[in-house]
């Protein structure tokens, strides 16, 4: 009796993971393409780079998504929350567009981000490794990254630059962001985040962070920062 209740657990629980694998990425496809709408929205229009603004308004809505991770209003601050990220990465993307390497400089960016992510989650969706021992390296070096990024700004408000630092910033966060995918992939299949909204969100700011770190790291080496 005892055993039947085990297996009967064990499968439910293998279920509700899969449904959250599955909302998961059917969420994250949506909330990417709506995000590249956006930011071919704000190229079209040739909107200015808009500083902090966006950071503080994605700040205001992550609060507001956890606190509606649970209700049909989480969705759809997850949309406004990828919108504005994708809003904002239309002036970036207009930078690099008009130097010389254009798109070519987008387009890799673009592709090595694709293909980092569905390794790193491929690897994790066929093994089942649990990942969860980085959560004290990565956070670590997130904090040390950020630390890097406030020095780089102070540095530029009393104009001091510290050559190759916003390179080694941009290398740091394209490892950190990988080893976050492994980490976040692995607590999503191992039934360590069960709700497919802050997975999502989760899933995303890796992706947008690679992305942009790999732009600038491209558009640096090809001569065009």
């Amino acid at each position: 009796m005892a055993d039947a209740q085990f297996v009967t657990g064990r499968q439910t629980s293998v279920l509700e993971t899969n449904k959250v694998l599955r909302n998961t990425y059917m969420l994250l496809s949506m909330t990417l393409i709506f995000s590249a709408g956006m930011a071919s929205l704000a190229m079209a229009l040739e909107v200015p780079y808009m500083g902090f603004i966006p950071l503080l308004v994605s700040i205001g809505l992550l609060f507001a998504i956890s606190k509606f991770k649970n209700s049909g209003i989480g969705i759809l601050l997850v949309f406004a929350f990828t919108g504005v990220l994708g809003f904002s990465l239309g002036p970036i993307l207009n930078y690099y567009m008009q130097t010389a390497a254009g798109s070519q400089t987008v387009v890799t960016a673009a592709g090595l981000t694709g293909m980092i992510f569905l390794s790193l989650s491929g690897y994790i969706l066929i093994s089942k490794k649990d990942f969860s021992f980085m959560a004290g390296f990565l956070m670590t070096g997130l904090w040390v990254v950020v630390g890097c990024i406030v020095l780089a700004l102070v540095g530029s408000l009393f104009g001091m630059q510290i050559s190759g630092l916003s390179l080694a910033i941009s290398a740091a966060i394209v490892m950190l962001m990988s080893g976050f995918i492994l980490y976040d992939t692995s607590r999503i299949v191992n039934g360590g985040e069960t709700n497919y909204i802050m997975a999502t969100v989760g899933l995303y700011l890796n992706i947008y962070n690679l992305f942009t770190a790999l732009l600038h790291l491209l558009g640096a080496f090809g001569g065009d920062d």
